[in-house]
């Protein structure tokens, strides 16, 4: 009897012991491994719209309302000659991005010098494939070699260029909200 004591007692030891390392192992496991949602920045484009449309010799557009869960991840406006990625801006250039509640990237992109390159650009060297109307405005539609990511281009005093890796209808429902800036 006193044997079969010390048995459950050793038993109940080993358990515990066992408990102690394996806790602490599986909670250390769990921090590291585990792949939070990264937090994505929301930017205020509003006073960097209207700095532009100050700035500017060509109407800055600038959406007038998000769509529902839209989030504004960069607003920028760099004027001719700055430095941007790496090389001197050709043109003044207004640039914003944006994700959707899907985590969509859609870009809107707006420069009036060196329109062809810019839409080359700008589009992923896309190809024309169609015409869209949004916001009062007639857009010409592009799709990358890859099929990829679409834009909405519409040339005016400057070009503006919509795109993202979303289908036509999305681009124009971003593309109605664009209103002048400032």
């Amino acid at each position: 009897m006193a044997q079969t004591a010390r048995r459950s007692a050793s038993g109940t030891q080993m358990i515990v012991a066992l408990l102690v390392l394996l806790v602490p192992i599986l909670g250390i496991s769990f921090a590291f491994t585990r792949n939070p949602d990264p937090q994505v920045p929301s930017v205020a484009y509003a006073p960097v719209a209207a700095r532009a449309a100050t700035a500017s010799e060509y109407v800055v557009y600038a959406p007038a309302t998000l769509p529902a869960g839209w989030t504004c991840t960069s607003a920028q406006w760099l004027p001719a000659g700055a430095s941007g990625q790496a090389k001197a801006v050709v043109g003044d250039t207004w640039s914003m991005a944006f994700l959707t509640p899907e985590r969509r990237y859609v870009g809107l992109d707006q420069r009036a010098a060196a329109p062809d390159a810019f839409v080359t650009e700008r589009t992923r060297e896309g190809s024309q494939d169609g015409a869209s109307t949004a916001a009062g405005l007639d857009w010409t539609r592009y799709v990358s070699d890859d099929g990829r990511t679409r834009s909405l281009v519409h040339v005016d005093d400057s070009v503006v260029v919509v795109s993202g890796d979303l289908p036509y209808a999305d681009l124009e429902a971003f593309a109605a909200t664009l209103a002048p800036a400032g």
